[in-house]
């Protein structure tokens, strides 16, 4: 079992930067991509980005360049850096993991809220 806690989030004006982290914890062996969703108020849930274990980073369109993935593997750790802000980013942001040898991805934090003010 692996465990995910998302934080870092917090109320932000437009422009600014936020750096989201995602702690894993538990059988972290098994982890092999590590990726961040987001779900904005009375939308669905979307893909941010994702990052293998090598630091492989992929982006959604709507994302690249304003969103950075990165991953600190001796700290069992994968951060979302969010420069210049906007307030459609608002949204509840989530870490998803993928197992090695899996396709889906069967571990999710409980998220960490980002507000974004105009």
């Amino acid at each position: 079992q692996v465990q995910l806690v998302e934080s870092g989030g917090g109320l932000v004006p437009a422009g600014g930067s936020l750096r989201l982290s995602c702690a894993a914890t538990g059988y972290t062996l098994t982890i092999n991509v590590v990726a961040w969703y987001r779900q904005p108020p009375g939308k669905q849930r979307e893909l941010v980005a994702s990052i293998t274990r090598g630091g492989s980073a992929t982006y959604a369109d709507p994302m690249k360049g304003r969103f950075t993935i990165s991953r600190d593997n001796a700290k069992n750790t994968v951060y979302l850096q969010i420069d210049s802000l906007k307030p459609e980013d608002t949204a509840v942001y989530y870490c998803a993991v993928k197992p090695v040898l899996k396709n889906t991805y069967d571990y999710w934090g409980q998220g960490t809220q980002v507000t974004v003010s105009p």
